[in-house]
Order: structure tokens, then C-alpha cells, then sequence
């Protein structure tokens, strides 16, 4: 920082008619003082005081000091299972560990939601975690338990947000699917030709004004946009077209980037406006944690894709203070207290958790 010094002639004598002043940047300073005989090292030693006491004063006034903002730094959020399609003997529903391993990778503990649930114990979890994800699958929207659950969250969640308590939701493939279905109240779904791809993302010109996006670096937002990062794995989806034509969708909805299956534009990523409800279409937990199949992107900037998401969402849940009642009820209902299953060789999922 530059300095210049104007000093008065007299050196012996500072008073109230006398002054020097110096400039700091674009201030100055010009104070005055009593009649004090002060010897040249000691005026020396004032001047230098003075100036450092106003550039640092001048520095706070540019920088606002805020009380830290309390968080919650044990968040546990809740993955809702669903139902397996060929149900077997201690094999009714599962998860796959890989949305497990999203959450855990950016610092939260994980509860498996269990289907089919009366609605006293949805609301006693719901009470108990700080946020929740439906994962992608291939149930019914509409009659499996996976549904029906993740609708009693929804509304739970919505109720609670709307009364100040913060609780975050996350849906991945088919959760965006239902989030549509849930928020819309009508199945605005169109098929797509999306099973095993990855594409890159099409951004929109809100993704600037975005909660989900705006700490992404500026390298990986580029990477995101011009390269095949996200896979996508749906048959159906939210065309833009229908996401337009929704007023119930559009008021609740910020689109936050889209993709073409060369046939339909689709919406591929999307945010609440006032709630913190998020939605991709595409799989951001494959890119680190699945490798059975080639069309998932496996590279430097694919990995921090899956980071930087997990870390936003993992984020928002430490703004919700849910807890469980005791310390063992918390770690009775921790996913800790199940053994994934190794299923590559067989399914698309490298490992699952099974449950009764």
C-alpha cells in the first residue's frame, strides 16, 4: 500500500492548529492533538499508529464480520428404499450403496427409510434426520411403497419449511421423476431414448442465480457443459415442452439446465425456488462409485462432479437440527447396522443393501 506523508514545519509543538495529514488509498487522515511536546521518534511512532489503526479500520468497513453461522456437524440423512422386483426371502426392498457412499464421502451418516411403514413411524423419523434422498429405480410412481413413503416426506417436509424449520430434499432419477408427480399432481412424463448415456448439460440462463451451482468452480461448470459427465439412465422424462405448459411446475421450479435425447428436449437438473428441494435426472453418485458399466464416466472432472454435489446437498442438511431421541435410538437406525451385498457380476449396482 502506498503512503505520502505531508509534514508540518514545526516539529515541536502539535496542537489543535496544527495538523499533517496522510494518505491512505483514496482517505486521509488529518487529526489533531494537544498542546504535548512529543521528540521526533515518538511523532514518528504516532504517525505510524495512527495510519495503521485507519487502514485497519478502513479494511473492517470492507469486509463484513459476521457471527458464524451455527451448523449441524453430524448430519444424518435418510436414503428410502424400494421395492425389489423379484422379492425374495429377506430380500423385500433395497438401496443401492453407492448412494450411500455419495452422502457419507461429504460428511453424513446415512438411515435406510423402510417402505411400507405406518405413517407414525415416517414422522417420527422425519423428526430424527436432517434431510432426505430418494434415489433412482424402476418403480411405480404411483401405487409401490417406494411412493407412497417418499410422499409423506415430501409433504412433511414441505410443512416444515414452510414454518421455518429447514429440511432439505433430493431426488435422483426416478426421486425427479416423483418429485414432478408430487409437486404437479399429474404424470407429465414422456418417453425418452436416455437408458445409458452420458451427456454434458445444457445450461440454462438461471443456473447463474442457482443455490445448487453457484460454488462450483468456474474449470468444472465449463467441463460440466462440454463434456458427457452425467449418465443418464431413465426411459422417461420431463420434457421441457410439458414442464412449460405446468403453471403448478414453473412457480415452483427453477430449471436449472436441460438435455436432448435428439428427439425431445428434457429438463436434467432443477431447484425449489423457495424450498430446498433438489432434482437431477442424471446419476451423480455413479461417476465415483459404479463401474459396471462403460458408459459411466469415470475421469478427474466426473469425480468432482459427484463430490461437489454430494458436498452441496450434505451442506444443506447441516442447516436442519433434527435428532434422534437418544444416542441409542440414533445408532440402532444407522445404516452401519447393515452389510452391503456384492452384486456386480449380476446387476448394474456394484454393491446393494438388502432389507427384510
Amino acid at each position: 500500500m502506498k503512503r505520502t506523508h505531508k509534514r508540518t514545519q514545526t516539529r515541536d509543538v502539535i496542537n489543535a492548529e496544527t495538523s499533517w495529514s496522510c494518505h491512505v488509498g483514496k482517505h486521509n487522515i488529518s487529526p489533531s492533538y494537544g498542546k504535548t511536546q512529543y521528540s521526533q521518534p515518538e511523532e514518528k511512532m504516532i504517525h505510524i499508529y495512527l495510519v495503521c489503526l485507519f487502514a485497519f479500520s478502513n479494511a473492517l468497513s470492507g469486509y463484513h464480520i459476521r457471527t458464524p453461522i451455527k451448523t449441524n456437524e453430524r448430519p444424518i440423512i435418510g436414503v428410502l428404499a424400494q421395492d425389489v422386483y423379484d422379492p425374495q426371502p429377506q430380500k423385500n426392498s433395497y438401496i443401492a450403496a453407492s448412494y450411500v457412499k455419495f452422502l457419507e464421502s461429504a460428511g453424513a451418516r446415512v438411515v435406510p427409510l423402510m417402505i411400507n411403514k405406518s405413517d407414525d413411524e415416517y414422522r417420527r423419523l422425519f423428526k430424527s434426520i436432517n434431510g432426505v434422498l430418494f434415489p433412482g429405480g424402476g418403480v411405480s410412481l404411483e401405487s409401490s411403497g417406494y411412493s407412497k413413503a417418499a410422499g409423506i416426506f415430501y409433504r412433511l417436509a414441505l410443512e416444515a419449511n414452510s414454518n421455518g424449520d429447514y429440511f432439505p430434499i433430493w431426488g435422483t432419477c426416478l426421486g425427479f421423476e416423483l418429485l414432478t408427480l408430487l409437486t404437479s399432481g399429474k404424470l407429465l412424463l414422456s418417453h425418452t431414448n436416455t437408458s445409458g448415456i452420458a451427456l454434458p448439460l445444457n445450461f440454462t440462463d438461471d443456473v447463474r442465480d442457482s443455490r445448487l451451482f453457484k460454488d462450483f468452480p468456474e474449470d468444472l461448470m465449463k467441463s460440466l457443459e462440454t463434456e458427457p459427465l452425467t449418465e443418464n439412465s431413465h426411459q422417461w422424462s420431463l420434457t421441457k415442452e410439458n414442464f412449460i405448459k405446468s403453471e403448478t411446475l414453473k412457480k415452483f421450479y427453477r430449471v436449472l439446465s436441460t438435455n436432448t435425447d435428439g428427439h425431445n428436449e428434457f429438463v436434467s437438473t432443477m431447484e425449489a425456488y423457495d424450498f430446498p428441494i433438489y432434482a437431477t435426472q442424471w446419476h451423480p453418485e455413479k461417476n465415483a462409485f459404479e463401474w459396471t458399466r462403460p458408459y459411466i464416466p469415470h475421469t478427474p472432472s466426473a469425480i468432482k462432479t459427484t463430490f461437489y454435489m454430494a458436498y452441496f446437498f450434505v451442506n444443506e442438511a447441516r442447516k436442519s437440527f433434527h435428532s434422534f431421541p437418544s444416542t441409542e435410538e440414533e445408532e440402532k437406525a444407522l445404516i452401519y447396522n447393515y452389510k452391503p451385498e456384492y452384486t456386480g457380476t449380476q446387476r448394474a449396482f456394484e454393491q446393494i443393501y438388502f432389507f427384510d
